[in-house]
């Protein structure tokens, strides 16, 4: 009975061993495959959200300028600066630089202006330096001239009156030189009637009047 009850014990132990290593590969295998069902889909789904993630970050969306989505602010905002630039253009730039260049042509409207009246007042200075030159050239040639009118008329007076003074002073040496050359022939005349008076003489060829010799010496003299 002993026996039988050890066996019976050790056969039931044996079978709830063996119940219990069913029941622990069955909720291994359980767990295994619970697990790894669950696992495979997280893991599928990480891959999926990993290749979705690096399939938008290889390749991105459209640029936003280029999306057309973006156009109609685009247009606006476009809008809005050309409206602000064509104000300021208008309003402050436009404005400023035709002032400017009206400023501009004013100052050499002007400055031309002055250079014609300038230029005219240059050309009215030369003819009136022209016209004072010319006259000055008229008096001077008019002074020269009188001048040259009054020498002359001075250097003839006096060249008449040193003439006059020179034919006077010629005449009366004329009629000093006549005087003396008379006086010298008359004293000639009687020394050499003297003379000739004394050889007659001393020749012993008689003796001559004065007429005679005075006669005489006429002839030789011519």
């Amino acid at each position: 009975m002993a026996s039988e009850n050890t066996s019976t014990t050790h056969t039931e132990g044996t079978d709830t061993a063996a119940s219990g290593a069913a029941t622990h590969a069955t909720g291994t295998d359980a767990t295994h495959a619970t697990g790894g069902d669950a696992m495979a889909p997280a893991t599928g789904d990480l891959h999926t959200s990993t290749g979705t993630a690096d399939h938008g970050g290889g390749h991105g969306g459209t640029f936003p300028p280029f999306d057309s989505s973006n156009y109609p602010s685009q247009l606006v905002w476009l809008a809005i600066t050309f409206g602000l630039f064509y104000y300021l253009m208008a309003k402050v730039v436009l404005p400023r630089i035709a002032q400017t260049l009206e400023q501009r042509h004013d100052r050499i409207a002007n400055d031309l202006a002055e250079a014609e009246k300038l230029k005219g007042e240059t050309d009215a200075a030369i003819a009136s330096y022209e016209q004072a030159l010319a006259e000055a050239r008229q008096k001077a040639g008019d002074i020269a001239r009188t001048t040259r009118d009054r020498v002359q008329k001075s250097i003839d007076s006096e060249r008449a009156a040193a003439e006059d003074s020179l034919a006077s002073k010629m005449a009366d040496a004329e009629k000093h030189i006549a005087n003396v050359k008379a006086s010298a022939l008359g004293e000639v005349d009687e020394i050499a009637s003297e003379t000739a008076q004394t050889l007659i003489g001393m020749l012993g060829g008689g003796k001559a009047t004065k007429a005679e010799l005075t006669k005489a010496l006429s002839e030789v003299r011519g």
